[in-house]
C-alpha cells in the first residue's frame, strides 16, 4: 500500500504565495512510480488537474495555474510538491496529491485546503 499525506495548505491573501508538500510512504520503490501529480476540488466543482510531474520530470500544467504555480518531486519520489505564487481567489479549494504507478494503479491523499480571502 502506498500513502500520501499533504500539507501545507491555510488561508491566505490574493497576490500571497503557499507552498504545498505530499510525503510518500509505504511498500513501493520508486522506480515504480509512473508519475505524481496535484489535483483541486474548488467549491461545488469537478476535481481537475493543476499539475503533474513524470519520472522523467516533465510537467504538465493546467492553463489556469501556468506560470504562477510550480511542481516538483525529490529524487527518491518520497515527496511532491506545488509552489503556488501570485494566488487568486479562484485558487481556492481542496488540493490532493495522486501518485501513478505502473500497471496505472492510482493513489490520493486525503487534501489540503487552501483558502484565498482577503
Amino acid at each position: 500500500q502506498v500513502q500520501l499525506v499533504e500539507s501545507g495548505g491555510g488561508l491566505v491573501q490574493p497576490g500571497g504565495s503557499l507552498r504545498l508538500s505530499c510525503a510518500v510512504s509505504g511498500s513501493i520503490f520508486s522506480i515504480n512510480i509512473m508519475g505524481m501529480g496535484w489535483y483541486r476540488q474548488p467549491p461545488g466543482k469537478e476535481r481537475e488537474l493543476v499539475a503533474s510531474i513524470a519520472g522523467g520530470r516533465s510537467t504538465n500544467y493546467a492553463d489556469s495555474v501556468k506560470g504562477r504555480f510550480t511542481i516538483s518531486k525529490d529524487n527518491a519520489n518520497h515527496g511532491v510538491y506545488l509552489q503556488m505564487n501570485s494566488l487568486k481567489l479562484e485558487d481556492t479549494a481542496v488540493y490532493y496529491c495522486k501518485v501513478t504507478v505502473w500497471g496505472g494503479e492510482a493513489f490520493w491523499g486525503k487534501g489540503t485546503l487552501v483558502t484565498v480571502s482577503s
